[in-house]
């Protein structure tokens, strides 16, 4: 299948998603191994009165994400509730790509059928997921030719079936465009590579964080997009007693009003909401941010404020869709269920077609005529959402086929034409020389 070029009809909604639960060399040397984060996630403890920690997985369990059952289940459940794309933390240090294994076997197998894009997350790996210098395990580096190989990747990436377009365009994502060291000059040189390859158009989204809200074009992108918890230096925080000084905390509430009322830039920039924000179980006590008190009705009316404003080609995001280490995820928990996918459905507008989600209450006495054609209209709607879903999704395919057709014909007519050329080349030289030997013989 092929990922349907959304929008302009309504706005494309994208969660985050850490494709990290799995074993990996690195982390095996560095935290013992079989490490996954699911080892700080069930470690974790309520740090004051009130404070829901640990947060533990509910309909997906502790999954591995090698099994692709998994991941197919993942996108089902995330497709079903109003979730248009995923897009996975892609990783680069000098050609090595940690956490690849998820996004290869996607655009291997084609699988799950779900449109994705790309994040780069270029920042250091740290003992303390914080970013900083110290105890650092991988270092990001830039330099002009890893800048080529990376884009050589990207555009492989993005020219998949399955790569997201929002509007026609495919959609990049790069977590701290600011630490490039010349990020006009990268992102114009990546445009030209990518154009050779029939790639045009690029939207490159920056993420507003680290304190740089500034405007995208200053660094080469097309937008910008908010990436909460960034930005919360505004916000006044709150005090819990019994908690940590050391520990951040806002109340949820006060978060998601001082960004539905926040002045907007005179730049495009995408909103984002988080269902929730905890990283206690990746810093502990005395160095943890806390959003305190979020609830599915709380993030619910947020997410609806959020995109019922935004425009029919923009983007919503949700961050995110599996931060289990800082509480941040749609997937289904023990205290709460599906309560925060279905609050997403809802915001949405989008028919719960999730088999086993919503049971039928058991009424007495047969349904009212009235009631029977709600029954009808409702299947209807949902037959009609699925066909047109797949509408969309065969006629993207098939303008892709012929654009790689096109591509590859165009490639091989050039090819040949420099084949054509180097043959005649050869032919006018054996001419001369038989026609030297026939003089030389006629002497």
């Amino acid at each position: 299948m092929t990922a349907p070029p959304l929008g302009p009809s309504k706005p494309t909604t994208i969660a985050f998603y850490l494709p990290q639960f799995h074993p990996i060399p690195e982390n095996d040397g560095w935290y013992g191994k079989g490490f996954t984060e699911w080892r700080n996630v069930v470690n974790a403890r309520p740090l004051f009165p009130g404070h829901y920690q640990p947060h533990i997985p509910s309909d997906l369990g502790f999954y591995d994400l090698r099994v692709p059952e998994t991941r197919e289940q993942q996108a089902r459940m995330a497709s079903a509730h109003g979730i248009d794309a995923f897009c996975y933390y892609h990783y680069w240090f000098e050609s090595h790509r940690p956490l690849h294994r998820v996004i290869d076997e996607v655009m291997q197998y084609n699988a799950p059928d779900m449109p994705f894009c790309l994040a780069w997350a270029n920042e250091n790996w740290s003992r303390h997921w914080d970013a900083t210098a110290h105890e650092v395990l991988l270092k990001q580096t830039y330099n002009e030719a890893d800048d080529d190989a990376h884009a050589v990747f990207l555009g492989q990436a993005m020219l998949h079936p399955l790569y997201l377009r929002v509007d026609g365009r495919p959609v990049l994502f790069i977590y701290r465009i600011q630490a490039m060291p010349n990020p006009k000059r990268t992102l114009r040189r990546w445009r030209e590579l990518w154009a050779a390859h029939g790639l045009t158009d690029v939207q490159i989204i920056k993420a507003d964080t680290h304190a740089n809200f500034d405007d995208p074009h200053d660094f080469g992108a097309d937008s910008a997009c908010e990436f909460l918890p960034h930005g919360l230096v505004h916000i006044p925080k709150t005090h819990i007693k019994g908690s940590h000084e050391g520990n951040e905390i806002w109340a949820y509430e006060d978060v998601m009003r001082h960004c539905l009322s926040a002045q907007r830039p005179a730049w495009r920039r995408y909103e984002c909401v988080v269902p929730n924000w905890d990283n206690t179980p990746r810093r502990g006590d005395g160095r943890s941010v806390i959003l305190h008190g979020s609830t599915p009705d709380l993030y619910e009316r947020w997410l609806t404020a959020v995109y019922r404003r935004a425009p029919a080609d923009g983007i919503v995001l949700i961050n995110a869709w599996n931060e289990w280490a800082e509480g941040a995820h749609l997937e289904p928990d023990i205290r709460y269920g599906d309560a925060y996918l279905k609050a997403t459905a809802r915001a949405i507008g989008v028919v719960d077609d999730h088999p086993g989600e919503v049971a039928t209450p058991i009424r007495a006495g047969p349904a009212s005529r009235s009631e029977r054609l709600e029954r009808l209209y409702m299947d209807g709607l949902e037959v009609q959402t699925r066909l047109q879903r797949r509408l969309s999704r065969l006629e993207a395919m098939f303008e892709r086929q012929v654009h790689h057709a096109r591509h590859d014909a165009e490639q091989t007519m050039a090819a040949l034409r420099d084949d054509a050329v180097v043959l005649t080349r050869e032919i006018d030289r054996l001419r001369a020389r038989l026609a030297e030997h026939t003089r030389d013989g006629d002497r």
